[in-house]
């Protein structure tokens, strides 16, 4: 019995007759696999009624230009700046493992992939497209050895190693996922569709949160069209925001509600249980009274739209018991006069943005249909009629796809655009004969944001 045996009590009764197969489901849920450790979602109503479980399908990338101006340039850049040593810290973690997908999928240039990891993951195989790949024991020496390094981990790793891979004219560039660097001066937070000039000439750069990066893909577009002022967001965000272990605690915990093992199911990576629930607290309460991940979005808005430091950002953050893929409610203020059609218009010209937006459709975004997409969506556009000049709309998208993993490898793709990364004079030639050396991570890097 849960702290809170009358919680769902009437929930209960009416999910008892389903919880056998429920229970089946959740069964070939979790067993199944792919080679990411992904479940693909079944097939039959009841599944899909169930967001939890059924946003597990990672579908494929939309074959819609994401960011045209370096999508389309693959070739030119494997031909002209050659092929790169790439290596991969905290590649088991849910960031690193979609790293490693975005990679493969967008054909980055590779000549050797190195992942490297603690020594209980050390000397494992790995197989990829670029070749069936050892894990290796994680050091600064041989990080730098490659030409870029993604880091999937935790501040602490980053702040403790990144600088040190990174350090000198012979150091790899570093595209750092923690919040270890966002906010230093002199190093780039970036998302490339926005301020992919910023990287220019660097070698450290931090990719931002996720939450961030999903809102800001929708906001700048109308931020060019009509001059931001003010913004107010509301987030809905998946268990996949604490990683694998909040995924898998809210499959668990689901499973035992549905069961009938337990009223209100175990909590132990989250303040109070998911399923069936939502949480108004993500990360660490402030002396403002708002979260540390409120104001991310705030400072970080600040610092990737190059806004005034007192600029104002306000959000509400609130874990949701869905999978992945982050929502997020804008209410974004401008100087001029806002036009609904030219937003739409803006939006749908914006490389990496989807506009789904059809009412009498049903047609809007939803972390259904936003996971595993490398666009974001955007719908439920309309004037706020709360405020003068405003646009209110609903945004959707892959977290750790977006908001994480495709946004660093498109800022290494910029990099190599311009001049920024470039591969050691030591670097053959890529060709699907070689065995490159792939790496699995250190098992402290879950988070994502």
């Amino acid at each position: 019995m849960g702290p809170y045996p009358h919680s769902f009590s009437a929930l209960q009764l009416s999910t008892m007759k389903f919880s056998t197969a429920a229970g089946a489901l959740f069964a070939i849920s979790s067993s199944a696999s792919t080679v990411y450790g992904f479940a693909p979602a079944p097939s039959s109503l009841t599944a899909r009624a169930l967001t939890f479980s059924s946003v597990h399908s990672v579908r494929e990338p939309s074959r819609r230009s994401h960011i045209a101006s370096f999508s389309n340039r693959r070739t030119t850049i494997s031909m002209s700046a050659g092929t790169f040593n790439v290596g991969i810290v905290g590649a088991t973690g849910a960031v690193g493992k979609e790293i490693v997908g975005c990679l493969e999928k967008r054909s980055f240039p590779v000549n050797g992939l190195r992942i490297f990891g603690s020594e209980r993951s050390a000397g494992k195989e790995v197989d990829t497209k670029f070749g069936k790949v050892t894990v290796e024991l994680f050091s600064e020496e041989a990080a730098r050895e490659c030409d870029v390094v993604f880091l999937a981990v935790d501040g602490d790793f980053s702040l403790k190693h990144a600088e040190n891979i990174c350090a000198g004219d012979d150091g790899p560039v570093v595209i750092d996922n923690s919040s270890a660097f966002r906010y230093k001066e002199g190093i780039p937070l970036c998302v490339p569709e926005i301020n992919a000039e910023t990287t220019k000439g660097k070698k450290l750069i931090a990719n931002p949160n996720c939450t961030t990066a999903i809102g800001l893909m929708a906001v700048w577009p109308l931020h060019k069209l009509f001059g931001l002022t003010k913004m107010v967001m509301s987030t809905y965000q998946a268990a996949s925001g604490a990683g694998q272990p909040g995924m898998d605690e809210l499959v668990e915990g689901t499973r035992s509600v549905l069961n009938g093992e337990r009223d209100v199911a175990e909590n132990k990576i989250f303040a109070h249980p998911l399923p069936f629930n939502v949480i108004p607290h993500i990360d660490k309460f402030q002396e403002n009274g708002y979260t540390k991940e409120e104001m991310k979005v705030t400072w970080e808005t600040r610092k990737i739209c190059g806004l005034a430091d007192d600029f104002p950002v306000s959000c509400t953050a609130v874990r949701i018991p869905t999978s992945r893929a982050h929502s997020e409610s804008i209410v974004a203020l401008f100087e001029k006069p806002v036009d609904v059609a030219a937003a739409r218009k803006a939006l749908e010209e914006a490389p990496g943005v989807k506009l789904r937006d059809d009412p009498e459709k049903l047609s809007y975004p939803m972390p259904l249909t936003a996971t595993g997409q490398y666009d974001i969506e955007v719908g439920r556009l309309r004037k706020n009629i709360a405020f003068d000049n405003a646009l209110e709309f609903f945004v959707c998208g892959d977290q750790l796809l977006r908001g994480a993993a495709l946004n660093a490898v498109i800022v290494a793709e910029a990099m190599i655009d311009n001049g920024s990364l470039k591969a050691k004079a030591s670097v053959e030639s890529y060709s699907p004969d070689i065995t490159p050396t792939l790496m699995p991570l250190p098992p402290t890097c879950h988070k994502s944001s």
